[in-house]
């Protein structure tokens, strides 16, 4: 009987990766820390896996090179669940289709898409495969019915902090049930994390026996997990970037990371029977662009900005992410106004955005600049009083939208994109009438929705003769409450009144619990008003819009305003308003 080869030498005689899916195309070669997941994947007594992951260190890939080894030497049904629908057409057409037709040993092994017979049995699609043996499915978690069917004895989940949870619970345990009928199954998780308080695959990892991968000092020989507080570099000098051994205290080279993660070993820091998990971070990488000098000129880029310091944090260090500042002193943020407005605009302003809220009796209405570094400037608040019924109210709306603001440059500034409100049901088609013929000079009717999405997108159809805007409120939300909190990346005009600063403050980020789940959601302080926090919500939102050549704009601002062109006179003739 002829003993089948280890996973790990089968991927590396089996498995090319192409230059479409890898940096270093060729036969695949597993990096040191891939050596002990693939041990748990083969080995009967772990059922489950866990990986915390960072970006650069090839744990996608290796999920694919598992799912190929599944499929053309120990056959199974496999299910594999990632956020969305792109992205489950993204890895089997991009990746794992472009892996089977770069490998000669595993040509014709993954069954190409085929219609099948007139009953629809026997049929591959797309993102379902029949093999001889077993099936591959891929998934959306965003759509929960489709793992009501397909059974499995290889499960893999990837990227789960990116999904959210469905009317029908979290898409991970919907997956997990459907692994329930096979008494040998595997199931894999993995995720670069996301929020400390909502992530999925941390508390997956911390219920396993918590695997860190450490690697030993060149110079005393003790073994380490590297993170960031042993990377150490001169003053303004992050390619002086080294590692500080907490056992002996030298500083090692960036050139003897190779040789120390040769010999790196995984080390369990808990107990848990039959789920191991991993941990791991963008330090050991032995790639390029991860050395420890771009890292750390990377985190010094970032490090100000609490937007772009989470992402590095997540994705190259592969921690949760905790933010810490989340209460807001409306006083602190008035002290900080400035003396400039819409008749003194500073000169870094090359964008103008507007948020309007519409109300029962009024309009109110943001004004905000942006820099080229996107930092957003309060220009003004102005409230159009009037309902939202006449069309008064309405013409005033326009004339602000139209109105044209002297630049220090010499030029002239007007808007770029305006986003008003449609939530409120009573005033929804008068923001529509309004919005809709406008829609070229991106004054868009939107509306707000909760959850982890994007700060501006369209609806998915026309309404009402025209496309509505969804702005992820907790997303932008989130963006300016840690902009406020940190006092970074927000300015005030002097002439804002100091209700405007009470309003900016008016909502707290809390976290609660559904179906057993943490949600960060926003709330309003019993009492308080939130005019100015949406009209700014809905500005920032604006911004996400507009998408212009900032060279260019700034070469127009200091080139002197085009002569204005009066509109032409119009003389109604006499027989139109005479009778017949």
């Amino acid at each position: 009987m002829r003993r089948r080869k280890s996973l790990s030498r089968w991927i590396e005689g089996n498995v090319v990766l192409p230059r479409e899916v890898c940096a270093d195309p060729g036969p695949m070669r597993l990096w040191p820390w891939h050596r002990g997941i693939v041990e748990a994947v083969e080995d009967p007594a772990i059922e489950r896996i866990t990986l915390v992951k960072p970006v650069r260190v090839g744990f996608s890939t290796l999920l694919h090179a598992v799912t190929a080894y599944h499929i053309a030497e120990a056959p199974a049904p496999i299910l594999s669940v990632l956020p969305t629908d792109a992205d489950c057409r993204r890895v089997m057409v991009s990746e794992l289709e472009r892996i089977f037709e770069a490998s000669p040993n595993l040509e014709g092994k993954l069954p190409s898409p085929k219609l099948g017979d007139r009953t629809g049995q026997h049929r591959s699609t797309i993102l379902h495969r029949l093999f001889d043996g077993g099936s591959l499915h891929f998934v959306a978690a965003r759509a929960p019915r489709n793992l009501r069917g397909p059974t499995a004895r290889i499960l893999l989940c990837d990227e789960v902090d990116g999904m959210v949870l469905t009317d029908e619970g979290s898409p991970i345990d919907l997956a997990i049930d459907r692994t329930h009928s096979f008494g040998d199954r595997k199931i894999i998780i993995g995720s670069t994390p996301g929020d400390e308080e909502t992530s999925l695959i941390l508390p997956l990892y911390a219920q396993s026996d918590r695997r860190v991968f450490e690697v030993p000092c060149p110079d005393c020989g003790a073994f380490t997990e590297i993170l960031w507080q042993h990377i150490q570099w001169e003053p303004d000098k992050p390619h002086t970037a080294t590692f500080c051994c907490p056992s002996c205290g030298v500083l090692v080279d960036e050139k003897h990371k190779p040789a120390m993660v040769r010999k790196g070993r995984w080390r369990a820091t808990g107990e848990a029977n039959g789920h191991a998990g991993f941990r791991l971070n963008a330090l050991v990488s032995l790639l390029a662009n991860a050395s420890w000098g771009k890292l750390a000129a990377d985190f010094l880029l970032k490090k100000d900005d609490s937007e772009r310091l989470k992402t590095f944090v997540t994705r190259f260090l592969g921690q949760g992410w905790r933010d810490e500042a989340e209460t807001i002193d409306e006083n602190a943020l008035a002290a900080r106004a400035e003396g400039f407005s819409l008749d003194r605009i500073p000169a870094e302003v090359v964008v103008i955005t507007i948020g309007v809220d519409v109300q029962d009796d009024r309009l109110e209405c943001s004004i905000c600049g942006w820099s080229r570094e996107g930092e957003c400037l309060i220009l003004g608040h102005m409230v159009i009083w009037g309902s939202p019924d006449d069309n008064e109210t309405w013409q005033e709306l326009e004339k602000l939208l139209r109105t044209r603001w002297k630049h220090p440059h010499g030029g002239e500034l007007q808007v770029d994109a305006a986003c008003v409100d449609s939530g409120d049901g009573d005033w929804t088609d008068c923001v529509y009438r309004f919005c809709f013929p406008r829609a070229g000079r991106r004054v868009m009717a939107i509306k707000g929705a909760p959850g982890s999405r994007p700060s501006i997108a369209f609806s998915k159809s026309k309404t009402k003769g025209g496309r509505l805007w969804i702005v992820g409120v907790d997303t932008v939300k989130t963006i300016i409450v840690s902009r406020l909190a940190r006092a970074k990346g927000i300015r005030f005009s002097a002439e804002l009144e100091p209700t405007y600063f009470e309003q900016l403050a008016s909502e707290r980020r809390v976290v609660r619990f559904i179906r057993g789940r943490p949600i960060h959601r926003f709330e309003r302080i019993p009492g308080a008003q939130a005019e100015a926090l949406d009209c700014l919500t809905y500005a920032f939102a604006a911004r996400a819009a507009v998408q212009i050549p900032l060279d260019q704009r700034e070469d127009d601002l200091r080139a002197p305003p085009a002569a204005r062109v009066p509109p032409p006179v119009v003389v109604q003739s006499r027989w139109m308003t005479e009778r017949r």
